[in-house]
């Protein structure tokens, strides 16, 4: 598998060096529609689907995970995968990984009851837990740099992505 990777990232880098206007494209649409009470479900163009619910204490049903935890999973596995990749293209053998994020958060600024406290996450903090054959905890504390330097997740989640609204009748 470690060879497929390393081929398939070699073969894209060589290409987007031969094409950059390629390189920067539309991300793919995610719908969000209510389907009942705060019960949310996500489709996308690929056929996709995602259902949210928020917990009972904010008059949700529980019955599927919060948008936020959504987020936190995005982060975990793309940094999974990106350190996945980058000892595939390393050459490592016997690379596992395993990646935890979690977020402090404080419910007073979802809930608009205190202008000064963020909506979102206060921090976030992401774990990993990694071994490869032959190698030391420095070039695996460097691969995990680069993991997180490089997955669009994390990017998003700490450079402040410009975020454009429109409204328009349904």
């Amino acid at each position: 598998m470690t060879d497929a990777i390393r081929t398939a990232i070699e073969g894209a880098s060589a290409y987007l060096g031969e094409h950059p206007d390629e390189a920067r494209y539309t991300d793919s649409l995610a719908t969000a529609r209510v389907v009942s009470g705060l019960h949310v479900r996500v489709d996308g163009a690929g056929g996709e689907v995602l259902e949210t619910d928020m917990p009972a204490a904010v008059g949700g049903g529980g019955a599927h995970p919060s948008p936020g935890w959504f987020l936190r999973a995005a982060l975990a596995s793309c940094v999974a995968s990106l350190a996945t990749m980058r000892a595939a293209q390393l050459g490592w053998s016997g690379f596992r990984v395993e990646v935890d994020v979690d977020s402090e958060s404080d419910d007073r600024g979802i809930l608009g009851l205190d202008a000064s406290t963020p909506a979102g996450p206060l921090s976030v903090r992401v774990s990993l837990r990694m071994t490869a054959d032959g190698i030391g905890l420095e070039h695996l504390e460097e691969l995990a740099v680069w993991a997180v330097d490089h997955c669009p997740v994390s990017d998003a989640v700490h450079r402040g992505v410009p975020l454009h609204v429109e409204v328009s009748d349904a």
